[in-house]
């Protein structure tokens, strides 16, 4: 007897790739929903068996989609996949009736003996082609990118978690194609105040390069400092840096860690810069990326749960250097 099966994610990249994880010798019906409210309308039918749930999406998020199952008693099983590896977002999670928690991307060796475990599947081997499904094409690049920034946001998010001891909010990433002369505007979208403090790092691979900057906005440096259990008392200046350039490090350095284990390839970084503490918009961008033509600009907010401390992480990279990355991740992606 066929098992209907529902993957729920705002991503069709994802989406894709979670159905080509799936074992192939398992007897399913595949179905799918692009957030949580459209989950729910199909669930509320009694015809889904096991639910695929993603944890950002806009709508409805995985959280507030698994509180209404639990709610309303809803008849299925929940598996969570989301690139937010926290382990407080997997307690939670569980805790509300999940069964458990797989990170992105998916491992189908994993998931298989995942759902093993819990007597869903028999068990066997390798992911499934997804016939019915249109090859990837250009027109799917943002979603695409959107989705492997949501992985590297993920990774960056959980370390910082481990550092400061807290929940950490993660956003569904804003992905743009923008002209190089738009830059001012686009990171003064990111400013809520007339100062910032900002550090920026360079990157570079094969065919790849792109710079990062970690945008620090509206931030209570005193709270930052005292979660970072720095030894001497007080909030100096010398603090203030240690606290940017450490936070800025965990977040460039996991993001760029994840963007290279998802496209096979590994990432040379220049030194940190501090480009200003309290700067104006002109000091941050004066010597930034206004060679390249066109900007792909990655933006991820994050935030710390009762705190107030924001901050933002922006990925520039050219137009040239993501059309090799896109390449990259669909061959993979396919298994090519």
């Amino acid at each position: 007897m066929s098992l209907n099966v529902l993957i729920c994610d705002d991503s069709s990249f994802a989406r894709r790739q979670m159905a080509r994880s799936i074992p192939k010798d398992w007897d399913v019906n595949l179905h799918y929903a692009e957030n949580g409210e459209q989950a729910l309308a199909l669930i509320r039918q009694g015809t889904v068996d096991l639910t695929f749930l993603d944890l950002n999406m806009p709508v409805l998020d995985g959280y507030q989609t698994m509180e209404q199952i639990r709610a309303q008693d809803l008849p299925t099983m929940v598996i969570v996949v989301s690139g937010d590896v926290q382990a407080e977002a997997r307690n939670r999670m569980k805790a509300m009736g999940a069964l458990d928690f797989i990170a992105k991307p998916v491992d189908s060796e994993k998931l298989n003996e995942l759902l093993v475990q819990f007597g869903i599947h028999a068990g066997g081997g390798g992911g499934r082609e997804v016939d019915e499904q249109q090859p990837l094409t250009n027109l799917d690049a943002m979603d695409a990118y959107r989705e492997m920034a949501n992985v590297a946001m993920g990774q960056a998010g959980e370390r910082l978690a481990q550092l400061l001891g807290e929940f950490i909010n993660l956003p569904i990433p804003n992905v743009n194609l923008i002209e190089s002369s738009e830059l001012r505007m686009a990171i003064a979208e990111i400013q809520h105040k007339t100062y910032v403090s900002a550090v920026s790092q360079g990157f570079i691979s094969a065919g790849i390069n792109g710079e990062a900057l970690v945008i620090f906005n509206e931030t209570n440096f005193a709270s930052l400092v005292k979660l970072l259990k720095y030894n001497n008392s007080g909030l100096s200046e010398q603090q203030e840096i240690e606290a940017l350039m450490d936070v800025s490090n965990i977040l460039i350095g996991a993001c760029l860690n994840a963007l290279a284990d998802q496209l096979n390839v590994r990432f040379s970084q220049n030194h940190p810069i501090i480009l200003g503490r309290h700067c104006d918009l002109d000091q941050l961008i004066k010597n930034s990326v206004s060679k390249w033509r066109q900007i792909v600009a990655i933006e991820i907010g994050y935030s710390i749960e009762n705190h107030d401390i924001n901050f933002d992480l922006l990925l520039l990279f050219p137009k040239d250097s993501m059309d090799v990355m896109f390449e990259k991740l669909v061959s993979l992606s396919e298994g090519a």
